[in-house]
This record gives C-alpha cells, sequence and structure tokens, in this order.
C-alpha cells in the first residue's frame, strides 16, 4: 500500500507500517487495542483524543486517490444546477407553449410569464458559496433572452412562442416587452444576486404582480381606471396583493435559507408601500413612452433601495 502522508488526515499521530517481512503483532497494540490482532505491515492507527482510540483498516480500493480542488466542486455543483434548472424551465415553457398551439392559451402572458421569473427564482436558489454562481443562475434566463431574438427577428419561427407570449401575433413583439423582462431577470441575477432583498422585490412585483394583474384584469377588469383605459381596477388591485404577498414569501424563503435577515415588524409596512408605488407606476399611461416590464421594475428597485438599504 502507497505511503500516505499524516497531512491528508486531521488526527494527531499516524504510524507508517514496518518493513513488509514483519507479520507479527507488535507492542503497539498494548496501546491501541483492537476487537482483533492487527498487523503493522497492514494497519495504520490513530490517535483522536488521550481518552479515545480507535485502529482503522486502510485498504487501497477504499482510499480517495483523487481529491477535488473546493473551486472546481463549485463549478461542477453550479453546472449541474444550472442544467437541472435550464431543464425544467424549458419544460414548463414548452408546455405553455403547446397549450397555446392547442388554444387553450391564447395571448395571455400572465402564466409564461410567471414560470420564467420562477425559473429565475430556483437558479438564484443555487445552494453555493461561489461568487460566480450568479452567472450560472443568469444563464437560465439568458437561453430564453436568445430565444426571444431569434424568433423576434425571424430566424427562426415557434409559433406557440408567439401566441403566448405577443398580443398581436407579430414575432417583432417580442423584441419590446418580454425581451426587456427577460433582460431585467438577467440584471437581478447578476447584481443583486440572493444576498440583497432588492431584486428579490423587484422580481416578485414583476411575476407576482404584474403577471397576476394581465391575469385577473383580461377576465374580471371590465371597470376601467379613469386615467387609462387599458387598466382596470381588478388587474391593479391584484398587483398590489399579489406582488406585496409574493415579495414577501421569497424574502422569507431567502430568510430561512439564511441568506438574509430583517426585521419583519420594520420590512413589511416598508415592502407593502413598495408594491404600492410599482402599482400606481404600472397603472400609468405611459406605455407608449416606456415599456412597463422597464418602469415597473427599475422604480421598484429604486424605491426598495431607499426603503430597505438598512433592512441588510
Amino acid at each position: 500500500m502507497t505511503l500516505i502522508s499524516s497531512h491528508l488526515f486531521p488526527f494527531s499521530a499516524v504510524n507508517r507500517r514496518s518493513p513488509a517481512t514483519s507479520t507479527t503483532t507488535t507492542t503497539t497494540t498494548d496501546l491501541f487495542s483492537c476487537n482483533k490482532p492487527t498487523t503493522t505491515n497492514n494497519t495504520v492507527k490513530f490517535l483522536y483524543s488521550p481518552s479515545l482510540h480507535r485502529c482503522i483498516r486502510l485498504d487501497e480500493r477504499f482510499v480517495t486517490r483523487f481529491i477535488v480542488p473546493a473551486n472546481a466542486q463549485d463549478l461542477i455543483y453550479n453546472a449541474g444546477a444550472t442544467v437541472g434548472v435550464l431543464g425544467g424551465a424549458y419544460a414548463l415553457v414548452s408546455a405553455f407553449d403547446d397549450l397555446t398551439r392547442k388554444n387553450i392559451l391564447n395571448q395571455k402572458t400572465g402564466p409564461y410569464i410567471i414560470w420564467i421569473a420562477f425559473s429565475c427564482f430556483l437558479a438564484n436558489f443555487q445552494d453555493s458559496n461561489s461568487p460566480d454562481a450568479r452567472y450560472f443562475a443568469a444563464f437560465v434566463p439568458l437561453v430564453n433572452f436568445l430565444r426571444l431574438l431569434v424568433n423576434g427577428f425571424s430566424l427562426v419561427s415557434d409559433q406557440g412562442l408567439i401566441k403566448s407570449v405577443t398580443r398581436q401575433g407579430d414575432p417583432k413583439e417580442l423584441l419590446r416587452g418580454p425581451l426587456y423582462y427577460v433582460g431585467i431577470l438577467i440584471l437581478c441575477a447578476v447584481v443583486f444576486w440572493r444576498n440583497s432583498p432588492i431584486g428579490v422585490v423587484s422580481l416578485a412585483m414583476m411575476c407576482g404582480g404584474d403577471g397576476v394583474a394581465d391575469i385577473i384584469g383580461r377576465r374580471y377588469g371590465s371597470m376601467k381606471i379613469p386615467y387609462n383605459q387599458s387598466k382596470s381596477w381588478a388587474g391593479s388591485i391584484a398587483m398590489l396583493i399579489f406582488g406585496f404577498l409574493v415579495s414577501i414569501g421569497m424574502l422569507y424563503y431567502y430568510s430561512f435559507l439564511g441568506h438574509v435577515q430583517f426585521d419583519w415588524g420594520d420590512i413589511v409596512p416598508k415592502v407593502a408601500f413598495i408594491a404600492f408605488v410599482a402599482t400606481v407606476v404600472e397603472s400609468l399611461p405611459i406605455t407608449e413612452v416606456v415599456d412597463d416590464n422597464i418602469s415597473v421594475p427599475l422604480v421598484t428597485m429604486a424605491m426598495a433601495f431607499f426603503t430597505l438599504s438598512n433592512n441588510f
């Protein structure tokens, strides 16, 4: 058996074997008692503490021949997590695309947007301490960003994607709101990662707020907002409620994982205020000037920065 240097084992003493010709039990067995006699040519004895002794038999087939460096372990873990999340996200998106081809879903962007954001959330939950993990997480929405680009420029034609995301069925619509939306997901993953509630609240207001508002507004939005006839009271109320609930839920989850800690009595009313401001901005008739997939998250980020900076 190859001689193993003691720096590979966190023990206080390592007794190396005697020459191979020796097959008799030595007096060391008196000091390190085992259940059965041991020989010095195939036994390595470890002293754990003055009061605890143990003999451990080593065989080459049980000895690790290759030790993976910590940075390589992080790389393998992050790559594996990204592939898993990407596969799950693609499966969900494909399911929604298939539903639109069958006219079960038609021009309803809410479910699609929610799951795209959800896939980004999953990527952010990678249990990795590597500083590069955020870039692996951002790769998930980046793939969808590229998918929107190639379809928006009509390099390929995915009718399921076009019907589920666009309102008029024009592929060029993919290069506006949906593309801005995924770009914000990438920004939140890279800039804020999981250490700041700013990115969490911004994503929550987009997926849990704006996404649900679209669904509720289309179905129950008969009463329009006076200053913007394209928006409804039902949609705005849904955005306020669900945006707030998803924000609190995601912050609680991050807190549960130990990434951030909050004084909940202080942060809950602040998140409610941020949700209210984001809802007002989403209801304004400024869509022709700036898309709400840009205005809502940017305003949310600004408000979260000024109101939550003291909470983390």
